[in-house]
C-alpha cells in the first residue's frame, strides 16, 4: 500500500520547503489557546464566581462558537484569502478573551462572560485550514499525506503542551494571568504566521464552488463526525475508568498513551507515499480503530489499558489526515470552508460521543464507554464504503 523508496521521502521534502519550518513552529504557537482557553475559562468563572455550572456553561459556548465560525471563517477566506481572515480572527480571539477576563469580578453579571467565550470560539483562529491550504499546495499531490499529516502533528503538539504551559504558570502567577499570558502568546504567533505565509488563499480564482457540490461530501462529513464521537466517547471514558479505580491521577497517563499514539501513527503514515486509493484507506483506518479500542471494554489493568490506547491513537490522527485528502477532491473549489466544515462536523461529533459515553458510562459501568467509542468508529467504517464506489454527481437541490 505504501513505499519508502527513492521518490518515498515527503516529510523531507515538504520540511525543506522555504519557510515551512517557521510555518510549522509559529502555527503551534498560534494554537495554543485551542486547549487552554476552555480549560482557563473553567478555573476563571469557577473562581469569580462560585459556581461550576456557569463556568462549565462558558467553556460550552466557546466550542459552540468554534463550531460555527469554522465554515464561515473558510468561506471567508475562500473569498478573500487567507492572511486577512487570520488578522481578524486573531484580534476577534484575543480581544474577546482578555474582555472575559475583565468581566470575571465577584458580583458582576454572568452573561457578558458567556457572550464573549462565544465570540472568543467564533474568532479561533483557522491555523490548521490555513496549513492545509498552504502547504498542500506547495507541494505534490502524492505527497499530501504528509503535509496533512504534519498539519496534525503541530496541533497535536500544540494541544499537549498548552495545558503544560498554563499550569506551569498558574503556579508563578493567578489563573487569569496565565489565561491572559497564552493568549496574548498565541495571537501574537497567528500574526507572525499570516506574515509568514507564502501561498496562501487565492481568491481570485477560489472561493466560487459549493462545498456541496459533490454528493460525496456529505458522507464524508458524516465520518468525520462519528470519527469526532469517537474522540468524545475516550475523552469521557478516560477520567470516568481512572476515578473508578480511585486513581484519578492516571487520568493523566491514560491520555498521554492515547496522544502519543496519535502522534507516533501521524508520523509513520506521513512518513509514506501511499498507492491504495484514499477511500479504501479512510474505511481501512476506521475499521482499524474501532477494532483496536473494542476490546477496552474487557481490560482490567490500567497499564494494559495505556497500551490499548496507544495501539487506538496509531489510526486516530491518519483518519483525519485521510478525510482532508478526500476534501482535496470533493470540494477543490471551496477547500477552506470545506475543511471549515469538517472542523465543525468533528467538534459536533465530539459533543455527541461525550454525552453517549456520560450515559452508558452512568448506566453499565465505567469501561462502556470505550465501547461506544469502537461503535462509532465501527459505523463510521461502513459509513464510508459508500464512498469506494467513486463518482461524482450533484449535491442536494442540484440534481
Amino acid at each position: 500500500m505504501g513505499q519508502n523508496g527513492p521518490e518515498g521521502v515527503p516529510y523531507r521534502r515538504l520540511i525543506g520547503l522555504p519557510g515551512v519550518g517557521a510555518q510549522a513552529v509559529l502555527g503551534f504557537l498560534a494554537q495554543l489557546t485551542q486547549q487552554v482557553a476552555p480549560v482557563g475559562m473553567v478555573l476563571v468563572v469557577q473562581g469569580a464566581s462560585g459556581s461550576l455550572a456557569l463556568a462549565g456553561t462558558t467553556a460550552a459556548t466557546f466550542s459552540v462558537g468554534a463550531g460555527m465560525g469554522r465554515p464561515v471563517q473558510g468561506r471567508l477566506m475562500d473569498r478573500h484569502g487567507t492572511r486577512p481572515v487570520l488578522a481578524a480572527t486573531a484580534l476577534l480571539h484575543v480581544a474577546a478573551l482578555l474582555a472575559l477576563l475583565g468581566c470575571a469580578r465577584q458580583g458582576w453579571p454572568w452573561w457578558p462572560m458567556v457572550v464573549l467565550a462565544w465570540v472568543a470560539g467564533i474568532g479561533l483562529p483557522p491555523i490548521s485550514v490555513s496549513m492545509r491550504i498552504e502547504w498542500g499546495r506547495r507541494i505534490a499531490a502524492e505527497n499530501r499525506t504528509a503535509a496533512y499529516s504534519l498539519v496534525y502533528l503541530v496541533q497535536e503538539f500544540a494541544m499537549m503542551a498548552g495545558p503544560l504551559v498554563f499550569g506551569l504558570l498558574i503556579a508563578v502567577a493567578s489563573s487569569s494571568l496565565a489565561l491572559g499570558a497564552v493568549t496574548a502568546a498565541a495571537g501574537l504567533g497567528t500574526l507572525a504566521f499570516a506574515r509568514a505565509l507564502r501561498v496562501g488563499s487565492n481568491p481570485s480564482s477560489r472561493g466560487r464552488g459549493r462545498v456541496f457540490a459533490d454528493r460525496r461530501m456529505p458522507v464524508l462529513l458524516a465520518v468525520v463526525l462519528l470519527h469526532g464521537g469517537t474522540f468524545g466517547a475516550l475523552q469521557v471514558g478516560m477520567p470516568a475508568l481512572a476515578a473508578a479505580r480511585d486513581l484519578p491521577a492516571a487520568t493523566g497517563l491514560l491520555v498521554a498513551a492515547l496522544s502519543l499514539g496519535g502522534i507516533a501513527g501521524a508520523m509513520a503514515y506521513g512518513a509514506r507515499s501511499w498507492r491504495s486509493p484514499v477511500p479504501v484507506r479512510l474505511v481501512w483506518l476506521m475499521l482499524a480503530l474501532g477494532l483496536a479500542l473494542a476490546p477496552l471494554v474487557l481490560i482490567g489493568p490500567l497499564p494494559l489499558f495505556g497500551v490499548v490506547l496507544f495501539a487506538g491513537g496509531l489510526a486516530l490522527n491518519p483518519a483525519l489526515t485521510t478525510s482532508s485528502l478526500l476534501v482535496d477532491e470533493y470540494a477543490p473549489a471551496a477547500q477552506a470552508e470545506a475543511f471549515g466544515w469538517v472542523s465543525t462536523a468533528l467538534g459536533m461529533g465530539g459533543a455527541a460521543g461525550s454525552a453517549v459515553a456520560g450515559l452508558v458510562g452512568e448506566s453499565f459501568g465505567p469501561t462502556v464507554p470505550f465501547l461506544a467509542a469502537a461503535v462509532f468508529a465501527l459505523v463510521g467504517a461502513a459509513l464510508a464504503t459508500p464512498l469506494l464506489r467513486g463518482g461524482r454527481g450533484p449535491g442536494p437541490g442540484l440534481r
